[in-house]
């Protein structure tokens, strides 16, 4: 197997020409390139994020798994987060640097699923998110104008909040909070107001309830993931999609712009579109790391 030097890590590198993704001849090769490129912005929001991997190792459209355990195969360097659950205890993998990245790409992970709190502090969320899930015949376009509706609430709320794609048909909306003391119980409890008051607001848009027979031609507002055992598709993860799509971050602008002009596609970014707009724009996603916020009710308690 060929060998790789990533920042003085030695990595053995297989299958480098199968084809991940057939519909675009985007291969295992690609897939690493694209990691190892895109890290030097995906390694900060990665850190200490205990990482779920989703790896497709014959590609999209066959089979494919979760995997929440390191492999015991894993480097030696490569470090781990136990998490203790309801009935055994989890070793994570921590993808805190850029080899760890390059090496997960090579077990063909495709898509990277990050929890939304850092270890040791799983109880503390660092952020809320609200999760955009279009139910046909809605389309990513729906989704633009729910989050701009949700941006509206933020903005009379005084909290500032970050868009990306999921890289397939939705998107998402982040509100970071980097602030001590923050629970699960806290961020749930908000999110869900928040979907419930958006249904309320826009019942012919907006669902908050997962039955999929309400969905049909609505935006579920999914406030469930703001839980400990749930994650979300990382920013600038690739997607198991027909073609190499990845989960990128978007300007409220270029929402506001999409959605006048009724062209999605404008929010549709494959791997090497990624790239380019990260040399050109740098992370767009940056300011969630370090923004600090209060949600509405907790700051007198924590005063």
């Amino acid at each position: 197997m060929p060998l790789v030097d990533i920042e003085g890590r030695q990595l053995k590198v297989s299958n480098l020409d199968k084809v991940l993704y057939p519909a675009a001849g985007f291969t295992k090769a690609h897939v690493i390139d694209y990691y190892a490129r895109a890290g030097r912005w995906m390694v900060p929001h990665l850190k200490d994020r205990p990482l779920t991997l989703k790896r497709y190792p014959d590609g999209v459209g066959a089979e494919s798994f979760f995997e929440k355990n390191a492999p015991s195969h894993a480097p030696e360097w490569v470090r781990t987060a136990r998490v203790e659950g309801s009935t055994s205890a989890v070793d994570y993998v921590l993808a805190n640097d850029l080899p760890t990245l390059v090496w997960a790409a090579n077990l063909a992970a495709l898509e990277l699923h990050p929890s939304l709190s850092r270890a040791p502090r799983m109880e503390q969320p660092t952020m809320v998110v609200f999760d955009l899930d279009p139910g046909a015949p809605a389309t990513l376009l729906e989704c633009c104008r729910v989050a701009v509706v949700l941006r509206g609430m933020f903005d009379a709320l005084k909290l500032q909040s970050f868009a990306k794609t999921s890289g397939g048909k939705g998107m998402q909306v982040y509100v970071p909070l980097n602030t001590g003391g923050v629970t699960y119980e806290d961020t749930k409890g908000f999110s869900r107001q928040v979907a419930q008051l958006l249904e309320q607001q826009l019942p012919d848009q907006v669902v908050s309830n997962m039955k999929k027979e309400l969905r049909v031609g609505k935006v579920l507002v999914d406030w469930s993931q703001n839980d400990r055992k749930k994650t979300t598709v990382a920013v600038y993860s690739l997607r198991a999609r027909e073609r190499p799509t990845a989960s990128a971050p978007v300007s409220w602008d270029e929402v506001a712009s999409a959605l006048k002009a009724g062209r999605p596609d404008r929010l549709v970014f494959e791997a090497a579109q990624v790239l380019e707009r990260l040399e050109h724009e740098g992370d767009l996603f940056a300011p969630t790391l370090k923004l600090q916020q209060t949600l509405p009710g907790l700051a007198e308690g924590r005063e």
